[in-house]
């Protein structure tokens, strides 16, 4: 799997946060980070929206993050990504920038994807997406960091 973000990380803990999830993820969620983009909003879209696609390796399957995309419950998600994982085509999980994603980027995803209604930094979700690849992958080998029942 790999993760296709705009923007470096430079926050050691927001560096950690992801690390500590895709450390333990099989298969190994790699990172490629874009540079972003400079210029008005529409400009540096567009830019970014160029660099995100042409890190896509060939016959990749793209999850683009975007605030209008699908939010699942846990095990729904775990159902999702052991079905893209068996797709047998590359796995790519697109972040924008402050600006969000560019048209023709959210034109190419074979799915979207939302953690949720409320907006969170984009630098941020990398941690949250690898922790959320790491509990759906445990859910499918029955490993026990999911608890599914409340109290």
């Amino acid at each position: 799997m790999r993760l296709i973000a705009v923007g470096r990380m430079k926050d050691r803990v927001e560096r950690d946060l992801f690390q500590r999830y895709a450390d333990r993820l099989t298969p190994k969620l790699d990172m490629v980070e874009v540079a972003e983009g400079r210029g008005a909003a529409a400009e540096i879209k567009r830019r970014e929206g160029q660099a995100l696609l042409s890190a896509l390796p060939d016959r990749a399957f793209v999850i683009a993050m975007d605030e209008g995309g699908r939010a699942h419950a846990s095990l729904d998600f775990a159902r999702h990504v052991e079905r893209w994982l068996g797709l047998s085509r590359p796995v790519c999980f697109l972040i924008g920038g402050a600006e969000g994603l560019d048209g023709p980027v959210l034109a190419r995803a074979d799915d979207t994807l939302s953690l949720g209604p409320m907006t969170w930094p984009h630098m941020l979700v990398r941690g949250l997406l690898a922790e959320q690849l790491y509990r759906a992958r445990a859910i499918a080998s029955g490993h026990p960091y999911h608890r599914a029942g409340r109290p």
